[in-house]
């Protein structure tokens, strides 16, 4: 990239190196879901919540799931705004205004349709759902790759919406011809 581009990471994925510093983003494998001149926003798509299950989720806004309705987990997918939801999925769902196309397979809906549908079994194929979400202001997000805090690559859709949450950083380190073990081993030697 030369100085006078901007860079559009929407759509792939943000992977966390050791050693950044923060611990909330310790092994996150984040989908950016906007990307601009104005700033980013992402999903960790890694970090399932163990204390809350998507059941419980759907009474605390008032809606009964189904029964035999498919199992969701409920995902930690940032520090910002911790009680406001939101729900990522394939693009075979779409609420205009309210979807916010991605990337080609992924777009993101944050309103209680998507949840009312996913609650009586139905809306998209593939989902993940998270409550908060991890943003950069202007230029933060740039700055932050420049000093090595993050690697980019793109998102498979496959490995997005796995549901092995625990393999899904080096799954995604492994798409850059990474092995994990060789990484965190030379981390920390400056």
């Amino acid at each position: 990239m030369n100085g006078g581009e901007s860079m559009d990471l929407s759509g792939k994925f943000l992977i966390a190196m050791p050693g950044m510093g923060d611990r909330r983003f310790e092994r996150s494998v984040i989908l950016l879901c906007r990307h601009s001149g104005q700033g980013a926003m992402g999903l960790i798509v890694n970090k399932p919540r163990p204390d809350l299950a998507f059941p419980a989720l759907l009474e605390q806004v008032g809606l009964d799931c189904a029964p035999g309705s498919r199992e969701i987990r409920v995902h930690f997918g940032g520090p910002v705004e911790l009680g406001r939801g939101f729900v990522l999925h394939s693009d075979d769902y779409h609420n205009q205004p309210a979807t916010l196309d991605v990337a080609e397979g992924f777009a993101l809906t944050g309103t209680m349709d998507i949840l009312e549908a996913l609650a009586k079994g139905e809306g998209p194929r593939d989902v993940l759902v998270a409550l908060g979400y991890a943003g950069w202001g202007p230029g933060q997000l740039e700055a932050e790759i420049l000093h090595n805090a993050w690697l980019t690559c793109d998102a498979p859709p496959e490995l997005v919406f796995s549901g092995d949450a625990s393999a899904k950083w080096g799954a995604a380190l492994g798409l850059l011809g990474i092995d994990p073990v060789m990484l965190s081993a030379a981390a920390g030697r400056a």
